[in-house]
This record gives C-alpha cells, sequence and structure tokens, in this order.
C-alpha cells in the first residue's frame, strides 16, 4: 500500500553546507601515479606478510621521554614473545645509548638465533662504520639505509640534484658492503634500502635510485634486498599509495630476489587501509608500530593489521592470545595510554552500552551455546558469528563482563545478560522489562555507568529483600495424597512472628491460600524456577510474577527468592512480591 504526500504536508528542505572560512586553496591535490590498468583491486590478501617492529627505533625516537634501557629491553623481550622475527632495534649512530643497546643485546646473548635484528643508518661514511661496528658477534642482522628522494627534500632540505641524489646511495651501499665485510664474519647479514618519502618522490626516480642501489648489492637466490618503502607523511588516499607500489613492483629489478617493504605513516589516518591495499598490490613486508606509536600521527599500527587478518581466518604469525597483557607492557614502556577506542585493545572495543546492540549480543551469544552443544563442541571452537562483536573477545584474552556495560542508553538484554553472566539469574522475560524500567529510574536520575556489582544491589533491594510486612520464617509442608496439600508457616508480619496454615493443590497455591489469612489477596500469574550451579546442594532461583491486592486496586509485581529448597526459594520470591506491592 503506498500513500501520496497532502498538499498540506510541508517537506523539509534538503540542508545545504556553507563555504568554511579555512584557507583550502593553499593546499594542491596529490599527484598519482598513472597504472590504469591495475590488478590490486580484485586480489586479496591470503596469508600474513613478513613484519618489522620499529617500536625500539622509529617509535622510541618519537617519544617525549625515550625509554630507559631496562623498558627498551622489557619491549623486545615483548616483541619476541609475541613472535616478531624482524626487530629495528635501533640508530646505533646517533646516540650512544643505542649503540649501547645494540651491543647489550648481542653481548648478553639476548637474541633468539631465528631473530634479526635491524639498525637504521643515514649514507655517511662514519655513521655507517658505526652502525656495521655495532653489530659484531650478532647472529643475525640487517643493516637499513636510507637518504631523502623526494623533490622537496632535494630541492630545500638537502640541494641535491637526481644524479647527486643517486650517487649518495649508491655510495652508501657499496660502505655498507664493505664493513660489513671487515667487521661481520661470521653474522649473517642483510641489507635494506629506503628512499626516504618515497610516496612524494616520482615513482619512476624512486625506481631508478633503488635499481642503481641493487645493481651495487646483486641480489640473487640466498641474497635477498630489501626496498622499504615509506609513506613517510601520509599525503594521499589509501589506493594511490597501492598504485605507487603494483607500480613499483613491475618495473623494478631482479623482482623475484627483491622483498618490497611497507612503512606507511598514519598523518591522514588510513595507515592501514593504505598497507592492506599495498599488500595487495604486491608488497612482501611491513613495517610498523605496536597500537601504532612513531613520529607525528605514527607509524601504521601492527596490531589492527594483525587482528585484521585473524578476524578474517588468517593466521597473522603473531600471538596477540593475551591482548591486555600486550597493551599494559607497551603502555608501560612508552609512558602512553592506548586509547579506549583503540581497535581490538582498547577497554571499550568490545563494550555496548546501546539498549538494542546488547540484546542482540546476548542473543548471538546464546546462539552461539546452542550451536555449540548441538554439536558436541566447545563454544570457544565453533565458527565465530555474533552482532556487534567482529572477534570473539575470548580469543585475545578477554572475558564477556566488560561486553555488555549498563548506563541510561541500555535496554532488557544486556541487563538480563549481566543478571546471567555474572549472578546465574536467567530472568524471565516480563522480569527483564520490569527490571529494566527499575534500572532506567536509577539512571536518569544518577547518570553514570551501572556496573554488574551496582546492577546486583539495585535487583537485590528491589527482588530479593524488599522492604514490607512479610518475611519467612519456618515451614513445614504435609501432603494430603489424593486431597489438597497443606502447608504451615511461620511468618513475621507486621513485626509479630505468626504461624498459619493454608491448603492447595501444591506449595504455591497453600501459601497463597495462607497469606489471604493475614489479609493478603495474591494470584500468582507467571512462575519458574531454575538451579544456579550442579550439584545437590545448589541453590535456587525462584520467579513469581503476582496480582496483589483487590480487584479494583490490585498491582501486578515479581518478586524473586533464592534458597538450597526449591519450596521456600518460591514462598520467599511471593513475600517479595508482596512486600513490594505494598
Amino acid at each position: 500500500m503506498s500513500t501520496t504526500p497532502t498538499r498540506s504536508t510541508r517537506v523539509q528542505p534538503r540542508p545545504v553546507q556553507q563555504p568554511s572560512p579555512m584557507p583550502f586553496g593553499r593546499y594542491r591535490a596529490f599527484e598519482p601515479v598513472d597504472v590504469p590498468d591495475r590488478t590490486w583491486p580484485t586480489r586479496k590478501i591470503t596469508a600474513a606478510p613478513r613484519w618489522l617492529s620499529t617500536d625500539l627505533r622509529d617509535g622510541n625516537q618519537a617519544l617525549i621521554d625515550p625509554m630507559t634501557p631496562s623498558r627498551k629491553l622489557r619491549m623486545f623481550e615483548l616483541l619476541v614473545r609475541m613472535g616478531y622475527k624482524e626487530i629495528e632495534i635501533g640508530f646505533p649512530s646517533a646516540s650512544q645509548t643505542d649503540f649501547d643497546f645494540v651491543r647489550q643485546l648481542v653481548e648478553e646473548d639476548r637474541v633468539p638465533e631465528d631473530v634479526t635484528i635491524s639498525v637504521l643508518t643515514q649514507a655517511r661514511e662514519d655513521l655507517i662504520e658505526r652502525t656495521v661496528a655495532s653489530l659484531v658477534g650478532a647472529h643475525r642482522a640487517t643493516v637499513h639505509l636510507y637518504n631523502a628522494t623526494a623533490e622537496l627534500f632535494r630541492r630545500v632540505v638537502f640541494k641535491m640534484s637526481e644524479a647527486e641524489c643517486i650517487a649518495l646511495a649508491t655510495r652508501g651501499t657499496e660502505l655498507v658492503m664493505k664493513y660489513a665485510e671487515e667487521k661481520l664474519d661470521g653474522v649473517e647479514f642483510g641489507y635494506q634500502y629506503s628512499p626516504e618519502i618515497f610516496t612524494q618522490t616520482p615513482t619512476d626516480f624512486a625506481i631508478e635510485v633503488c635499481n642503481a642501489v641493487s645493481a651495487v648489492w646483486q641480489p640473487g637466490p640466498d641474497r635477498e634486498i630489501i626496498l622499504n618503502l615509506p609513506a613517510t607523511v601520509e599525503m594521499s588516499t589509501p589506493n594511490t599509495y597501492a598504485d605507487q607500489i603494483e607500480y613499483f613492483g613491475r618495473h623494478i629489478d631482479a623482482r623475484e630476489h627483491t622483498t618490497i617493504s611497507l612503512h606507511p605513516h598514519n598523518d591522514r589516518g588510513t595507515a592501514v587501509a593504505a598497507t592492506e591495499l599495498a599488500l595487495m598490490a604486491g608488497a612482501d613486508r611491513v613495517e610498523g608500530c605496536l597500537f601504532g606509536h612513531g613520529e607525528r600521527t605514527g607509524n601504521v599500527d601492527l596490531v589492527t593489521l594483525g587482528m585484521n587478518l585473524f578476524s578474517q581466518g588468517i593466521d597473522p604469525q603473531i600471538d596477540f592470545s593475551d591482548i591486555d597483557e600486550i597493551r599494559r607492557t607497551v603502555e608501560y614502556c612508552t609512558n602512553l595510554p592506548v586509547h579506549p577506542r583503540h581497535p581490538y585493545a582498547g577497554d571499550l572495543v568490545y563494550t555496548a552500552f546501546s539498549g538494542s546492540h546488547q540484546d542482540a549480543i546476548k542473543k548471538g551469544l546464546e546462539d552461539l551455546e546452542r550451536r555449540a552443544a548441538a554439536e558436541g563442541t566447545d563454544v570457544h571452537t565453533i565458527a565465530w558469528e555474533a552482532p556487534y562483536l567482529p572477534i570473539d573477545p575470548h580469543d585475545v584474552g578477554r572475558s564477556y563482563e566488560a561486553v555488555i556495560r549498563v548506563n541510561s542508553q541500555s535496554g532488557k538484554g544486556g541487563m538480563a545478560y549481566l543478571m546471567k553472566s555474572e549472578h546465574r539469574l536467567d530472568l524471565p522475560r516480563r522480569l527483564q522489562i520490569e527490571f529494566s524500567r527499575v534500572v532506567q529510574q536509577r539512571t536518569d536520575t544518577e547518570g553514570g555507568e551501572v556496573t554488574a556489582e551496582v546492577l546486583w544491589d539495585v535487583f537485590r533491594e528491589e527482588y530479593l529483600e524488599p522492604a514490607g510486612p512479610l518475611a519467612l520464617g519456618e515451614v513445614a509442608a504435609h501432603s494430603g495424597g489424593d486431597a489438597e496439600d497443606q502447608l504451615t508457616v511461620s511468618v513475621h508480619h507486621e513485626g509479630a512472628l505468626r504461624t498459619v496454615t493454608g491448603e492447595g493443590n501444591g506449595p504455591v497455591s497453600a501459601y497463597v491460600d495462607a497469606l489471604s489469612g493475614l489479609g493478603h489477596r495474591v494470584r500468582v500469574l507467571d512462575y519458574s524456577e531454575h538451579a544456579l550451579s550442579a550439584g545437590g546442594d545448589a541453590q535456587a532461583a525462584s520467579y513469581v510474577e503476582c496480582e496483589v491486592g483487590e480487584p479494583d486496586e490490585a498491582v501486578v509485581v515479581w518478586g524473586v527468592g533464592i534458597d538450597a529448597n526449591t519450596t521456600r526459594a518460591t514462598l520467599k520470591a511471593i513475600n517479595a512480591a508482596v512486600n513490594r506491592a505494598s
């Protein structure tokens, strides 16, 4: 059925953005490389790249307070435990502290034999010699040489022509080879070159420089060259970086012996996307930092990259299974906090406050449990599928405790989930609705978050121990055989201990009959119970919905009782309902 607006209907006009006062005309659009036959958009990432952590170099140099030697060592040990096999550990020619740290790792034999340490140097002979000297005695090591190739830097910073830039890179490569030959006997030695500010360098010139460097190094079988292509400053959309990488890979010499490495920064906030598209474009290796530390807005975040792979069923080959320990260690080493919204690791990233989100998550987790039970498998091994949760928080060492948290935006689903997961109370649906109103009144009045502990206090005061005229004493039940059951109960009624007797076709109806003798009219509308745990001495929870009062003044309320005896639990629940109605 369609409806036609009447003439009196007033249609809202489309909003029109207004010009800003900002001087946008000062800036020019980034000029992309022309790759009309690009193939990367149809490719998929199917395996993890090689990873290099530069937390101890790029990450450390960008800290307000650079790491002390003990914190550096703690960071290095974390990276090794996580599974990083290439770790850039410093800039030994730039500071005595970095040189000493490299020597400490080597001389104290702290580097596993399958881990390659990398050190950075500029293309000056004295710096190269000292850099190579820092690696004497290492098992496996890479010297990473760089020089700026972008036109702006050559013109403004270094006053250097293209030919001089190429000569600097090739001469630096020759010097690395010379000093490695002299000093690094017995070291499994590798070489890496970076045309710094690659993304702002004309791609054809970057290829020319790299081919010249490669010709000096002469890569071949068992002699790779790593060509690292930094987005030193992120200047374009991620697809442009991917085009540059695909174009570079097509035109570089000795591609089969060349590892194309990425080093993206996050100035535009898209470093992760740029890295993923560049991997689709053929890159082999990624350099970055845990949680995106590094200069300015940081290097690409290795945690997000790795966990993105994990969420697609791809082994990142890095262990993120204790994400909170990783975060605590990085926060300690860097003296910087990880944001609560940081993907995969922040305090709030698996948390839902919204009522509709909470309800969907609750139902999704319950469905996982049903599927696991039906398949006879563990719920933590079954294929993951849950609303609003891209991964199972359990897989990174998180509990479900913080998945659902309650505030003024929350609904019955979230509260019911917390009551079940934290306190083992499986609330009936109508009780969920009523309880959510009780909590809503509290949050509207007091504001802020309602923790699982506070939620329990509210529930206990409202449903388990409400103030009122009734408190249960001793209970004696007598079966009437074919006749009605008889129940004798001692009740604290309005401060006095009374003994009342009732009859009915079970303890519930018998107790309702007994309460009528005290002037309380009660009609049970709904009733359910369940054990709170397994075992013969387990307590039971009973939920009773009652109509309390004379028909023209009756109110419908819930009461809850908990006791090791199921009959007592039910009678407590009826008392709670009467007390709430009084």
